[in-house]
């Protein structure tokens, strides 16, 4: 009864008394809610996602509809809520231009979602030469100085993959996977080199004797067996793939995204996340 009771008084107060606290605030101040998040936020995610949220919770379905147009009628979109709104555009200037920021990148992540999910449900194909190619590229930047002897060879092992013919270990994540991977070995090239260095050479850390007094035989034996495991590098930036994919499709990379881009997140943004992520 008591959870029947509280979600009745969260329905009447967001149907209800919700907007009529935005009416008597909108009197008060002669100012819209979009007007005062623009006006009294600063740039970025805080902005963006209270701008988001405001469009959609709106009554009106055109400012509902707003948060899903093409990037080509974003102007028109934000001429329509201007006049939806009774804002006259030449006293409030920067209403237009914040909102156009706001839109583009709410609109961007959408795409960026659409862009990434295409690539994730393409599978790798053998016979696709570009594919072939951008395989290729991903060993000549991690391993420079070994040739590849062979297409099909076991020498993939060596940077991560588990057996001969690494198109099989792109079947969760497809092209997206190998797009992270050769996206990391270009514009990281000495940083994944070493990454890939450490996976195949664990380190051993060096303990002084007054830390092995404080550790049980049985603690120090995990620690020094947690130090000295070795990873595949590809597999394991596969997996990394998988979890940006699912933290970027679930809305949680949505206040990154906003913040380190100014108007539309790309790709790039997301590759560059995923860099990031390969280093740590």
């Amino acid at each position: 009864f008591a959870r029947m009771f509280v979600q009745v008084c969260l329905y009447f107060y967001c149907k209800c008394l919700w907007r009529c606290l935005k009416f008597v605030v909108r009197k008060l101040t002669g100012q819209c809610e979009l007007q005062r998040i623009c006006y009294n936020t600063k740039p970025g995610a805080a902005r963006t996602m209270k701008i988001e949220a405001s469009l959609k919770g709106s009554k009106s379905k055109r400012l509902q509809t707003s948060v899903n147009v093409h990037p080509d009628a974003i102007e028109k979109t934000i001429d329509d809520i201007m006049e939806l709104k009774r804002i006259n555009p030449d006293i409030n200037p920067q209403l237009g231009v914040s909102l156009q920021a706001c839109l583009l990148q709410i609109v961007g992540y959408r795409n960026l979602i659409a862009e990434v999910e295409k690539l994730r449900r393409e599978p790798y194909d053998s016979e696709n030469p570009q594919h072939e190619e951008m395989l290729l590229k991903l060993w000549k930047c991690l391993k420079p100085n070994s040739p590849l002897k062979a297409r099909i060879s076991k020498q993939w092992c060596e940077i991560g993959f588990q057996g001969d013919d690494p198109k099989t270990d792109f079947r969760g994540m497809g092209l997206l996977g190998l797009y992270n991977l050769v996206y990391f070995a270009e514009w990281d090239t000495e940083i994944a080199q070493q990454v890939l260095s450490d996976s195949l050479h664990p380190k051993y850390r060096e303990v002084t004797k007054k830390e092995l007094s404080q550790l049980s035989k049985a603690e120090w034996e995990k620690k020094k067996f947690d130090k000295a495991i070795g990873y595949s590098f590809a597999i394991v930036g596969i997996n990394i793939t998988d979890l940006a994919y699912n933290l970027l499709v679930s809305g949680a990379l949505k206040t990154h995204f906003y913040n380190v881009a100014p108007e539309a997140p790309t790709l790039t943004h997301f590759q560059q996340t995923f860099c990031k992520w390969g280093h740590e």
